[in-house]
């Protein structure tokens, strides 16, 4: 026998080049689902809302004023209804986003109802004036809104639609971006 016969080739090499063809593939395999996938979804913005449909409860609230305000009565026009606390650190986080929203659709016969949920007054008026919010706020002291929607978590956001139906829900923190994505497109009759 010669020297050569003897020696056994390692499998370590055919082993590596295995590996890596398999990982090679997988790296292809994940590009192109990734590349599919942003193709299939350009327009998601996120966070995106729960898409549902049913009717606005029968809600009325007071303002600091003591006037009231109904859900029913601003039928006609879309309404973004915005459940918050002065305590609740996305409230706080989303406030100045609301503030420019509803700043920015005054003409678009839009309309946002911030309800606190069970602050006392001078915490409201006082995150108010913090804030500069220019919308209508509502006191909440008994936690109506979030029976009448289901709901306690903070915040959260309701968008209904001309026709008194609740379209859209979403929990937690809203950004502009997904505001002007879901919520603007209502706008047009």
């Amino acid at each position: 026998m010669t020297k050569r016969s003897k020696r056994r080739h390692s499998p370590l090499p055919r082993i590596f080049i295995g590996l890596g063809l398999i990982v090679v593939s997988i790296v292809v395999v994940v590009v192109v689902m990734r590349k599919n996938l942003e193709i299939e979804l350009p327009n998601v913005v996120e966070p995106a809302p729960a898409l549902v449909d049913y009717p606005a409860p029968e809600l009325v609230l007071s303002d600091l004023s003591g006037n009231s305000i109904s859900l029913n009565k601003l039928t006609g026009r879309v309404i973004l209804v915005n459940n918050w606390a002065t305590w609740c650190p996305p409230c706080r986080a989303e406030m100045s986003t609301l503030q420019a929203y509803a700043q920015a659709h005054l003409q678009d016969d839009f309309i946002l109802v911030g309800i606190n949920a069970g602050d006392k007054d001078e915490q409201v008026i006082d995150f108010i004036n913090e804030y500069q919010l220019t919308f209508p706020i509502c006191l909440d002291p008994t936690g109506k809104a979030l029976q009448a929607f289901q709901n306690n978590a903070l915040p959260s956001s309701y968008v209904v639609d001309r026709t008194g139906m609740v379209r859209m829900v979403w929990m937690g923190r809203v950004t502009l971006e997904a505001l002007e994505a879901y919520v603007t497109p209502l706008f047009v009759k």
